[in-house]
């Protein structure tokens, strides 16, 4: 029983271990029972997926509030709200990742899957990092802030552009150190092939190209995921809950948005303002003389960004409309 109540990062062992619990459950649940084998997820499948897990994320937050307060309950809420619209934007490389390398989509939530127990490790990892350099040098989270601003006015002056997936300095590189199939090797990562003296060897197939290179994009969007969510907080239960029920819904998420990214053409503008408005909200704090920006509105400006994103896009790419230049 001591051991349950100890202290770690703030918070009692026992709510680490019913949030892990949780998480546990879901991951068995998916690929134990509804994805055992390979097959391709539908629309109607990924959008019912992906409701069960939003229900189930936002009803983690309701038991947040009540267990841990309204302001620590509307934080996680924000946070949750923001790493899962900034997540999308990871759907477009995902997408270009699997169509480049030819992964069709009864193999793709295979590799989304073991994609996400690597979230899972990669964000603890960065979370605890940031934790410990917040809690020593506070000044630190205004440097968080100003990367924010600055990451968003690049991202909203980039515009829509994700690069060439076979232009990546990365998958030449895994291609240059690995021996990797021309085909792919039904739902395998590895296969074992003769080498140049007949004897046989192990070589990489697309598959696990896939799942490096997600990996990888996945850090990549950390950089501002991160920062952002401790702009809003800075306890790490909020910060790593948020983080991993939004990371864990997107998975489902891919396979309904993957078929209708065109009508998102405004997404990328909106994540730029929003990532300009949370670095700002620090500094605008510090004005005012706040302990913190208000929780409540946070999170109602959040959701009025994000919607007028998505409602912009929508309107914008309706039949006969135009996207982006």
């Amino acid at each position: 029983m001591e051991i349950l109540l100890a202290d770690w990062l703030g918070k009692p062992a026992w709510m680490w271990l019913a949030f892990m619990g949780v998480v546990v459950g879901l991951l068995a649940l998916d690929l134990g029972v509804l994805h055992r084998g390979a097959k391709e997820i539908g629309v109607r499948e990924s959008l019912l997926l992906s409701g069960m897990y939003i229900t189930i994320g936002v009803a983690f937050g309701g038991w947040v509030w009540w267990e841990m307060g309204a302001q620590h309950g509307l934080e996680y809420l924000t946070g949750f709200a923001i790493e899962k619209s900034l997540a999308m934007d990871n759907v477009f490389v995902i997408a270009m990742i699997f169509g480049y390398l030819a992964i069709p989509r009864r193999l793709q939530h295979r590799v989304l899957f073991w994609g996400i127990l690597g979230v899972i490790v990669l964000r603890a990892v960065m979370i605890g990092a940031g934790a410990a350099l917040v809690s020593q040098f506070g000044w630190v989270l205004y440097l968080f802030a100003a990367f924010l601003i600055l990451t968003g006015i690049k991202m909203f002056m980039a515009g829509d552009g994700h690069g060439d997936v076979g232009d990546s300095r990365l998958l030449r590189f895994l291609r240059r150190r690995f021996r990797v199939t021309d085909e792919l090797e039904g739902q395998r990562f590895f296969v074992r092939r003769p080498g140049r003296d007949g004897r046989l060897v192990l070589w990489a197939t697309p598959m696990f190209l896939a799942l490096v290179m997600i990996e990888v994009a996945d850090v990549i969007f950390a950089v501002d995921s991160v920062p952002a969510i401790f702009a809003i907080t800075t306890d790490p239960y909020i910060v790593y809950t948020s983080n991993i029920f939004a990371i864990l819904g997107l998975r489902a998420l891919y396979f309904a948005l993957a078929a209708v990214i065109h009508r998102f053409a405004y997404l990328k503008q909106a994540l730029a303002v929003l990532l300009i408005f949370i670095g700002g909200k620090v500094f605008v704090a510090d004005l005012f003389g706040w302990a913190k920006f208000p929780a409540e509105w946070s999170l109602a400006i959040t959701a009025l960004i994000l919607t007028a994103g998505v409602v912009w896009s929508l309107w914008r790419t309706r039949e006969g409309g135009e996207g982006p230049a």
